[in-house]
């Protein structure tokens, strides 16, 4: 079974509003998928959403990674896995998202090798997930507006989007908890968008009047990590860091510094599943739990991402994966079931996702 073209397309989605948070605002997805086809005719998809002011990646940029590596895994054996991936890691530095397209789209060809479905490949069992969703920065009322509507589709988790404002944003979480009541539970995210001793300053205040969120993710510039630290040793509120990690090495860095609480894991910043994994057991070394995040990405990345999720379910206990409920269409057949805060893998081969 070997490796005969690798081509890629552009998928183009609506979303049903605006995504907005500290340092973007996009109306419409916009992501890389990658197409590996073999001689034997199985097809493997991946797929990378550009997110340059975090992985500094464009759809240029991932198109022109792919086109470097793609000669390095022409004619050779799906079977001979890890010199694939060893191409793929050791071709480039960094371009994390196209490696992970790339990745995804060979870990479904070779669960779909072995007739199994990629968790199962992966040994996880578990096929049920709930995710919180994701509620833009907005002025108080609009983001009230949001979370009622999130509320009644089912949602029982969402994740606040702040950072612009360290006094605006106390004000929007109180107003919502006070709005939404201590059912609904609240995930922070700052988007690298205080001081350190701003997000004390905030989350003293929240604390205060007996708000507590399920975490505050990423408060200082992804560099700050003794900021990290600063707040984890001086609130109640777990700490989770998002863009500090990239690789394992940031992770473990951070772990040893005892300087945050959780690691959110994304495809797009560990360079796909392979690395994914290698965090999860690295998190799980130190007792610490993980969150399975996604970027803006359509089905076929958010599929991944819940797989690695279903195969170290013991450690990653929280999804972020959130991205696919925000389109308002989607060019992509799938197996998995994307209900809201339901998500649902099926027993189809690999991913259980092909383009229309």
């Amino acid at each position: 079974m070997k490796i005969k073209t690798i081509h890629t397309h552009i998928l183009r989605a609506p979303l049903k509003t605006p995504f907005v948070t500290a340092l973007r605002r996009v109306e419409v997805l916009e992501d890389l998928v990658v197409i590996i086809e073999c001689d034997n005719g199985l097809v493997g998809y991946g797929e990378g959403a550009p997110t340059p002011q975090i992985t500094g990646e464009t759809i240029g940029s991932m198109v022109a990674t792919i086109e470097f590596i793609k000669p390095h895994l022409l004619g050779k054996e799906i079977d001979d896995f890890d010199t694939l991936l060893k191409a793929v890691h050791t071709l480039i530095v960094k371009n994390t998202t196209a490696k992970s397209a790339l990745e995804i789209a060979l870990y479904d060809l070779k669960a779909k090798s072995y007739n199994q479905p990629l968790y199962a490949m992966l040994g996880g069992s578990k096929t049920v997930f709930e995710t919180d969703i994701t509620i833009s920065m907005g002025n108080t009322q609009q983001m009230i507006a949001d979370s009622l509507h999130a509320v009644e589709l089912g949602y029982k988790t969402l994740k606040i989007k702040i950072g612009d404002n360290p006094n605006n944003d106390a004000a929007r979480i109180i107003a919502l908890h006070e709005t939404l009541g201590k059912d609904i539970t609240l995930r922070l995210d700052a988007n690298q968008g205080w001081s350190a001793g701003d997000a004390v300053k905030l989350l003293y205040t929240l604390e205060n009047k007996d708000i507590v969120a399920e975490f505050i993710e990423q408060p200082v510039p992804a560099d700050d990590l003794e900021g990290l630290k600063y707040i984890k040793e001086r609130v109640q509120t777990p700490v989770l860091a998002d863009e500090s990690i990239f690789s394992l090495k940031d992770a473990k860095k951070l772990l040893e510094m005892q300087a945050i609480d959780y690691v959110n894991i994304k495809l797009a910043k560990t360079a796909g599943i392979s690395q994914a994994l290698a965090l999860a057991d690295l998190s799980q070394s130190f007792g610490v739990k993980c969150m399975m995040g996604c970027m803006l990405e359509g089905p076929i990345a958010v599929a991944a991402g819940v797989h690695v999720a279903s195969a170290k379910a013991d450690v990653i206990t929280m999804l972020d994966l959130d991205a696919v409920s925000l389109l308002a269409s989607h060019p992509v057949t799938t197996s998995v079931v994307f209900n809201e805060s339901e998500i649902i893998l099926s027993d189809d081969f690999g991913l259980g996702v092909s383009l229309c």
